[in-house]
């Protein structure tokens, strides 16, 4: 037991507190603490490890740390414990935090058991990091106290031990029975499952490919969930993109719960989905289970333990309830004493996450499994990449100017920077070196970093920490907000700054008056590795990591990292494919909508059943569903826009553009074909309107997420009803849900469905929709995520490493969609189905390469 979270369990007591707290980073506290250290007199000794054994309630414990410093002085050996903060030392009060002292009166006590002494002083040396100014207490104890204390910090930390130590006696022997709970391997499955054991117990990294329908989260959990009883992992974490992936590694738990076994497992949802008040404030005048909340929190945590195993997030929601403690810090506290972690990738690999903070101790014996790996560089890039804007700056310096002349003075140090910036963009300092240079509409960029304006986010920072630390706010609320808000975003864009080296570029974008900067990470796989580095194990896995080289490149595979492809378990004789030879460049859709859209009336009235049809945008998909209205609705105008004609608005509504991004993706068109004259699709964000000539959205003709077409009198039986359903941007859980549970084995006869969704959308992967639920797939495109300056860039970039620029920037990352949306369709050995493949470019060498073997197949609609 560290001596540290021994304290840190035992001393906490109060609300969970809004106020301003800036957490010094480890490397900066760890640069503290050796500046301290250095300063020590001779025969005085640093980072002194001290263990003892003793026995307390029956039950044996070992305590263990490394006080900070050993300082030789007249009167004896002095503990000397160091805490960096960015508060005022003057908030302390002269006395220090009761936490600080029970840890450095814990080393005391182990040290003085050991040479003897009965009597130790101990000294807390507070730092602040900004200014390195130092404060120091010291106090002397008496072996008695020294023993009290630990004796108390144990006392109440034992109902927790005793909990745990006897969880894990029952896991390890569950774990000793526990048998792959299937009654078979399905091919494949096993070799995965073994691959991925190795991987752990040699403390290595795997990336894997299993085909779609494989069942991947059981093949992959089974055996890490086995380490945990042979020690090859301490702790696993399971990373995924979506709730739909969670959800799926919940019911493998659940399995194998089934099974007999005793696990720990938490999932962690977003706090401002699992919160219990209609708006999430965490102010304890706000909110009770934020009141009072650390006086709860361990009784609440150890009867969660002791009552549950699968802590999804109903079961947080209802012991939160029950205790009056906050869901999502209570979610936190359970995870960090499981054996398994079920959340978003962001909690291990983005900085700005302090959940990884807290696990850098525990890391050496964890465990990461990464599902739907294929999805990690995009995101990985988002986390490492930071965006600031002048205009708060100004309003800050504006707002300040009377109230805090420092504070003034550095926002428009901030506001300077960013218009010297302004100005070397619109003078197009093109050619040299650093130079800004065109990039795009509004765009300009550099590789080298935007020096001026860090130095001056750095001084903003400097000035911006004691003011929020003693809790400024005489500029009114509104004002301490914008601080906060600036303040936060100027973290981010100076950590970014320090990370900025070749795989990074600089760019500013001019807009209306206005300017922004960024730092923009290219290729997030050196800090991916150096991440993954601190773990012990690593396994990246999808069906869709294809290329794997590509994706082992983006995802920092390291030298002596493995990798395992494997073949599709399923017979050819499942699967009917049709290659389409129809084009959906952006030139040609407007004239290749109505083909398009009775090739789906045909397919789907041929074979009946449940459809899904995957778009690469929203704009796409709506102008396709006015034309399939038009289609079943002859003479129809309903869903035009005014004065248009049949005919026209499938075709404005492509060539409109819009702004507002969401999941799925534009696309960018190759030399062989037409260009958007605005240089960019819609990012599937239209909110579900449909964007007509002149860009203007028909909110009040906005596409119904249902629609029914029953079969025309007279058909004699032989038709068949349609119903339409349409994926929306906007869609919460129970949207999805529903647009989900319409997918039930159809009744002979009954009306075919035919559901229309993006790529890279919620219901393109972790969506299972086995046997008779999904009779055929349309892909429509190849996927190619949306044009702009930012693909184009990091095009070069791989162009410049030797690589294939377009293929790395646009042509992998979209096959990756197309597979994972016609992976869909064969989820078990009983499953059939058609899967249309609808673009020419799938004849092409360049994407017939590049899909699965079973797919190869060219066929006529």
């Amino acid at each position: 037991m560290a001596v540290r979270a021994l304290a840190e369990y035992a001393c906490r007591s109060g609300s969970i507190e809004t106020g301003f707290r800036s957490l010094t980073s480890l490397t900066e506290g760890t640069r503290i603490h050796k500046a301290v250290q250095a300063e020590y007199g001779e025969g005085s000794e640093r980072e002194v490890f001290l263990r003892m054994e003793l026995a307390l309630g029956g039950v044996e414990w070992t305590v263990e740390g490394r006080c900070d410093g050993l300082l030789a002085a007249e009167g004896g050996p002095v503990i000397d414990e160091i805490k960096s903060t960015s508060g005022r030392l003057e908030d302390l009060g002269g006395e220090g935090h009761r936490v600080h002292w029970m840890q450095a009166r814990g080393y005391a006590y182990i040290y003085a058991m050991q040479q003897g002494l009965e009597r130790m002083d101990v000294q807390l040396t507070y730092v602040q990091a900004d200014s390195g100014a130092v404060f120091r207490i010291r106090r002397s104890f008496g072996l008695n106290e020294l023993r009290e204390g630990m004796f108390w910090m144990l006392e109440q930390y034992a109902p927790f031990a005793r909990m745990l130590r006897r969880h894990r006696l029952e896991r390890n022997a569950s774990l000793e029975r526990l048998e792959f709970p299937f009654q078979g391997f399905r091919p494949g499955q096993r070799k995965l499952s073994a691959a991925v054991y190795k991987t752990l117990e040699d403390k290595g990294g795997l990336f894997a490919k299993a085909p779609t329908g494989i069942g991947k989260t059981m093949s992959v959990l089974w055996p890490a969930v086995r380490a945990l009883g042979t020690g090859a992992a301490s702790r696993l974490f399971y990373l995924t993109a979506r709730t739909t992936t969670r959800t799926a590694a919940e019911d493998a738990v659940r399995r194998m719960e089934e099974q007999g076994l005793k696990l720990h497992a938490v999932t962690l949802t977003a706090k401002e989905k699992i919160c219990l008040q209609e708006t999430v404030s965490c102010r304890k005048e706000d909110c009770p289970f934020a009141d009072g909340y650390y006086d709860r929190i361990n009784g609440a945590v150890l009867d969660l333990m002791e009552h549950e195993t699968l802590m999804t997030r109903e079961v947080i929601e209802r012991y939160a309830l029950k205790h009056r403690v906050c869901p999502f810090e209570f979610s936190l506290e359970a995870a960090y004493a499981s054996d398994a972690v079920i959340c978003d990738y962001n909690y291990i690999y983005d900085p700005k996450v302090s959940l990884k903070r807290f696990l850098a101790e525990q890391a050496k014996g964890t465990a990461l499994l990464v599902d739907e790996a294929h999805n990690l560089p995009d995101r990985a890039r988002s986390m490492y990449s930071a965006e600031l804007d002048k205009a708060p700056f100004l309003a800050l310096q504006r707002a300040y100017k009377g109230l805090s002349a420092g504070l003034s003075a550095a926002a428009k140090g901030v506001n300077a920077a960013f218009i010297a910036l302004r100005k070397e963009a619109e003078a197009g300092a093109a050619a040299g070196e650093g130079g800004l240079r065109p990039a795009g509409p509004g765009a300009y960029v550099s590789e080298a970093p935007p020096q001026q304006l860090l130095e001056s986010v750095h001084a903003f920072i400097a000035q911006a920490e004691p003011h929020l630390a003693a809790g400024g706010d005489e500029g009114g609320a509104e004002t301490a907000a914008l601080l906060l808000e600036a303040y936060w975003a100027a973290k981010a864009f100076a950590a970014a700054g320090e990370w900025m080296d070749e795989r990074f570029v600089a760019m500013a974008e001019l807009a209306r008056g206005g300017v922004k900067a960024r730092i923009m990470c290219l290729d997030p796989s050196r800090l991916l590795q150096q991440t993954g580095k601190a773990y012990g194990g690593r396994v990246f896995f999808s069906a869709t990591l294809s290329p794997l080289p590509f994706y082992m490149d983006q995802l920092g595979a390291m030298e002596e990292d493995r990798s395992l492809t494997l073949p599709s378990p399923f017979g050819r004789e499942q699967l009917e494919v049709r290659l389409v030879p129809l084009s959906t460049r952006y030139a040609d859709r407007g004239a290749t909508l109505k083909p398009l859209a009775r090739l789906l009336l045909e397919a789907v009235r041929e074979k009946g059943g449940n459809w899904l049809a995957f778009f690469p945008s929203y704009a796409y998909m709506n102008a396709l569903y006015e034309q399939l209205l038009l289609e079943l609705n002859p003479g129809s105008a309903a869903a035009l826009p005014d004065g248009a004609e049949a005919g026209e608005a499938g075709a404005d509504s492509v060539k409109a553009s819009g702004t507002n991004p969401a999941e799925g993706s534009g696309e960018q068109e190759e030399a062989s074909g037409g260009k958007n004259p605005s240089g960019q699709e819609e990012a599937s964000g239209d909110k579900g309107a449909v964007l007509h000539a002149e860009g203007e959205a028909a909110d009040a003709r906005e596409p119904a997420e249902e629609a029914l077409f029953p079969a025309r009198a007279g058909s004699g039986g032989k038709e068949r009803g349609l119903r339409l359903r349409l994926q929306r941007p906007d869609m919460d859980e129970e949207a999805r849900d529903r647009f989900l549970a319409a997918y039930q084995p159809p009744e002979p006869g009954g009306d075919a469905l035919l559901g229309m969704a993006v790529m890279g959308g919620i219901f393109s992967e972790g969506v299972d929709l086995a046997g008779e639920r999904l009779e055929g797939v349309a892909v429509i495109g190849v996927g190619l995520p949306q044009l702009g300056p930012e693909r184009d860039l990091l095009a070069a970039y791989e162009k410049k490493q030797g690589r294939s620029g377009f293929d790395y920037a646009y042509v992998y990352p979209g096959i990756s969609k197309v597979l994972q949306a016609g992976g869909r369709l064969i989820r078990s050995e009983s499953d059939t189905g058609v899967l249309l493949l609808v673009d020419d470019r799938y004849m092409q060498p360049r994407y017939q390469r590049l899909l699965p073997e079973e797919w190869r197949r060219e066929g006529e609609a």
